[in-house]
């Protein structure tokens, strides 16, 4: 009788223990062209929205009508989870991270129009408020930035 008592109150605990799970087309509420004013630069962030098994993303940041810096990502989704994979770039696409060595940001939790990725050091938490605005929060070890981004649109002239 022991045994099943103690069988049946941790029991809940496997169950919570369970791996969490999720799909690259749960990220599509990223997809749009987002932007601001920064006391960086001007942003302007591209997702595209998923296609097969990935997500892409180009980045770039312009401050005085020059660019300080660019990223590339892609979101790749592995055998249970999507995982962001991101590189730096300085004027002139000159990469600051290793050949081999892009940073990797595993999908740790995820809400209807909101996906936290993370690594040891690094958290992103990307979260769409309204159809018009997505906001990021960056966390690293020392700082958190906010960036409060709108909806671009373009016209072709």
């Amino acid at each position: 009788m022991r045994h099943i008592i103690l069988f049946g109150l941790l029991l809940p605990l496997g169950l919570r223990a369970q791996t969490f799970k999720a799909d690259i087309k749960d990220l599509s509420f990223m997809a749009g062209t987002w932007g601001q004013h920064h006391e960086w630069g001007d942003m302007e962030e591209f997702w595209g929205p998923p296609m097969g098994n990935n997500m892409v993303c180009s980045y770039r940041c312009v401050k005085d009508g020059k660019v300080l810096f660019y990223e590339f990502v892609v979101i790749e989704q592995s055998d249970s989870i999507p995982v962001m994979i991101l590189r730096h770039f300085k004027p002139g696409n000159i990469a600051r991270e290793e050949r081999d060595k892009p940073e990797r940001y595993p999908l740790v939790a995820l809400d209807r129009d909101k996906a936290v990725f993370a690594s040891p050091s690094v958290r992103l938490t990307y979260h769409r408020v309204d159809p018009d605005h997505m906001d990021i929060l960056l966390e690293e070890k020392k700082d958190t930035s906010t960036f409060h981004y709108k909806r671009l649109q373009y016209s072709l002239p």
